[in-house]
């Protein structure tokens, strides 16, 4: 095989191993990061106690409290009206959200969710998904008990079932959730092993070795700015603006690990890149040629007449 039909084939193989390789980080960290319970429960509890998502919280339990009141007391006399009594309920709903019982109700329905979304993946039933609030109301009524807030006794602990994904959005999710889990196991070995081919079919290895790192780091500032691009899509698609800073706060704990693998692509090509190129301009010193060396015993003596 000629030189010129090395380094082509040489830099096809790399130049395919670079694109994949953003890909196949991405497949990863949705197959094997997003469908571990333990994990996604670990990146979601620190927004738990994040500004937006508690006033987000605090505003979806004070409306729903204003909903249970007035179906239970609405029309009834001496009942109040719900303008007057919403600013205690919002106090009251965003106070609890500063509570110890309040970030364990968090991680318990982050866990019931994320378990019954991805048990309804793998069972490959139909119908749309729901969870039943009773085990998470326990968790939060026990916490308040332990608190020594008597009142929490007399909290029901009811099987709610509350939907979370209809029919036609799981099916949806299931098909990608397939392609994933093929995707983030092959793809990464599929890039490492042309990055492989490539370097072992390159006329010079050591250029190849730096293109690849060089490669690679791109792939992994294009993998950073994809992350960027889909937080700004995914905010500009809620409705409410509003709600925003809360999504936006949970986009970033969620891809955060794929933030750190972009970063770590960038900074370990670009290392590997500069370590080739030290090595190689050490080696060229090394076989450079020194100059022919004048021998002091050997000069010519000019003869005196």
């Amino acid at each position: 095989m000629s030189t010129r039909l090395r380094d082509a084939l040489s830099a096809a193989l790399i130049a395919l191993s670079c694109l994949l390789l953003p890909c196949g980080a991405t497949a990863a960290w949705a197959a094997y990061g997003l469908a571990d319970t333990g994990r996604y429960v670990t990146a979601m509890a620190p927004l738990a106690s994040d500004p937006a998502v508690r006033g987000t919280v605090a505003d979806a339990l004070g409306t729903g409290i204003l909903r249970e009141v007035d179906r239970r007391l609405g029309g009834a006399p001496g009942a109040p009206e719900p303008r007057t009594v919403r600013p205690f309920v919002r106090d009251a709903a965003d106070s609890f959200t500063r509570t110890a019982a309040f970030h364990a109700a968090w991680d318990a329905g982050n866990r019931v969710v994320h378990e019954a979304v991805l048990d309804a993946l793998r069972s490959r039933r139909t119908g749309p998904v729901t969870v039943d609030l009773a085990p998470v109301t326990a968790q939060v009524r026990q916490r308040l008990l332990d608190d020594h807030v008597t009142v929490a006794r007399h909290i029901p602990v009811e099987h709610t079932e509350v939907p979370v994904l209809g029919a036609d959005e799981l099916a949806r999710l299931r098909k990608g959730y397939d392609v994933l889990e093929v995707a983030g196991l092959w793809l990464p070995v599929a890039a490492g092993v042309l990055a492989v081919a490539g370097i072992a079919v390159a006329a010079c290895r050591r250029r190849a070795v730096t293109a690849t790192a060089l490669g690679t780091a791109l792939g992994g500032a294009l993998l950073g700015l994809a992350v960027s691009l889909g937080r700004r899509l995914t905010l500009a698609d809620l409705p409410e603006a509003a709600h925003r800073p809360a999504a936006g706060a949970v986009y970033d704990a969620l891809t955060g690990p794929l933030r750190s693998v972009a970063w770590s692509l960038v900074a370990l090509g670009l290392a590997v890149a500069l370590a080739a190129r030290l090595t190689g301009h050490l080696s060229r010193r090394r076989r450079r040629p020194a100059g022919p060396a004048t021998d002091p015993a050997h000069r010519p003596t000019r003869a005196r007449v």
